[in-house]
């Protein structure tokens, strides 16, 4: 089988050919059916500390993964050997292991009419991530640390500033007829001060931005002083004694609630039973003020693609737009083609993919819609209550709904907020807080492919003194 794939048709690694060429070698070698996926990128991160280089990286990686299908069964395996006999070993080897799994009747590829890739340009790569030279880069992440340490004399020390880069490339070959694939491109500064209060207690916190292209990227001096400011409002924390008030959710820790309804909704815990949402469909789950979209096409107001936009799902369907609670009414899950038929249902083109194991759920450009409210008004409106900056611990349990994390924010007295609260623990069940949502900010801000605006969520149990 080697001989299909010479070694100089891997020079210059056309991935779309080498895709193709390994999925027919599958068939040809006795398998029913074969996917290969093959991923090349590259990576640079610097880490500075105290203005003092700590860590530089810069790697490259290039891999090909294999589904194979004998009627029923399946296996997958993946390989970074692109050589001839690496390829070999890997059709072998993933045929080998499919003849001994057990059968499946749900295992298969997509039907061959529902594949497709969305024809026009996503603006997913931008070569300019990389227009900074080495030395540049690493003054990024110098100027990030800089400014936030030249913030305030309580800042003393520093976890570093970082600068990232990469690019990356996914090819996608079926042997049904689908080779597709697409290039992608990231960009990021951060940092990470220490400060100390009159009492010698040190508290950190952090800040970032990050976009698929440089010119998108706040300013390492912008980054760096936000970073101060959300560090020094932390100082003086103390507890607070176990009540039950309203929970005001800043967008950066919203967005975990927005991750554990995703979790609930997704297929796999779906036909397991293993989640609050199962048999749900269609009815009121949530505030009527709810509505909750998984928007794999999405393009920001800038033109570039979403962070979780592509023009393929992990098993070469389309991407979509899927509606998941609309106005509080659960209106779909998030499926694969396994799961799908697992419950009788069509894919929601929600299939994720590494080089290997078999597909799983992934959500694209995931998001609750705005509301209408300013921050400042939704916390105006509390005359006690905590503003959550920070989450940690244990998260939600699927299969009841329970909630519990441990939280850091500011606390909210008279509608204004006043002093730093640590060492508390906000409690409830996912169903309920999703009902009791009364307040929804006009703050939705993509700074990763999981968005929430500013949310208030009444009756929660916060523990703690």
């Amino acid at each position: 089988m080697a001989e299909a794939v010479s070694q100089s048709d891997l020079t210059g690694m056309d991935l779309e050919s080498l895709t193709a060429d390994v999925v027919a070698l599958a068939m040809k070698a006795g398998a029913s059916d074969a996917e290969a996926v093959a991923r090349e990128g590259d990576e640079f991160s610097v880490n500075v500390r105290l203005g003092q280089v700590e860590t530089l990286q810069e790697s490259g990686s290039r891999g090909l993964g294999l589904r194979v299908f004998l009627g029923t069964r399946s296996a997958s395996a993946s390989t970074s050997d692109l050589t001839p006999d690496g390829i070999r070993q890997l059709v072998e080897g993933a045929l080998a292991l499919a003849k001994v799994t057990e059968e499946d009747p749900f295992t298969g590829l997509p039907e061959s009419g529902e594949f497709g890739s969305v024809s026009e340009d996503m603006h997913l790569y931008y070569d300019d991530v990389y227009s900074l030279t080495g030395p540049e880069r690493i003054e990024w992440a110098k100027r990030a640390e800089a400014a936030a340490m030249a913030a305030d004399p309580r800042i003393t020390n520093s976890d570093g500033g970082s600068f990232n880069a990469a690019t990356g490339r996914k090819v996608l070959a079926n042997s049904r007829g689908f080779v597709g694939g697409y290039r992608t491109s990231y960009a990021g500064v951060s940092a990470a001060p220490l400060a100390v209060d009159a009492n010698g207690t040190m508290q950190r916190d952090g800040w970032w931005s990050s976009a698929r292209r440089l010119v998108d990227v706040e300013s390492p001096e912008s980054v760096g002083q936000e970073a101060a400011r959300r560090t020094l409002r932390r100082l003086g924390a103390r507890r607070v004694p176990t009540q039950q008030v309203p929970v005001v959710f800043a967008p950066e820790t919203a967005r975990s609630l927005v991750g554990s309804i995703f979790e609930a909704a997704s297929g796999d815990s779906i036909w397991r039973g293993a989640s609050f949402l199962a048999g749900r469909l269609g009815e009121q789950i949530a505030a009527s003020s709810l509505t909750l979209i998984d928007d794999n096409l999405m393009l920001l107001p800038s033109g570039v693609g979403g962070f979780g936009s592509s023009p393929f799902d992990g098993e070469g369907l389309p991407s979509l737009r899927t509606v998941v609670l609309e106005g509080g009414v659960l209106r779909n899950y998030l499926l694969n083609t396994y799961t799908a038929r697992k419950l009788g249902m069509k894919s929601t083109h929600n299939a994720s993919r590494g080089l290997a194991g078999t597909p799983g759920i992934g959500s694209g450009n995931l998001y609750l819609e705005p509301g209408t409210m300013t921050p400042e008004e939704i916390i105006g409106g509390i005359p006690a209550g905590l503003y959550v900056t920070g989450l940690m611990g244990f998260g939600t349990n699927l299969v009841t709904g329970d909630y519990s994390r441990g939280a850091t924010g500011l606390w909210i007295e008279n509608g204004q907020l006043t002093h730093a609260v640590e060492e508390v623990t906000i409690a409830g069940n996912l169903g309920e807080m999703l009902r009791h949502v009364t307040a929804i900010g006009n703050d939705l801000v993509f700074r990763n492919s999981v968005a929430s605006p500013t949310l208030r969520i009444d009756g929660m149990t916060l523990a703690g003194a």
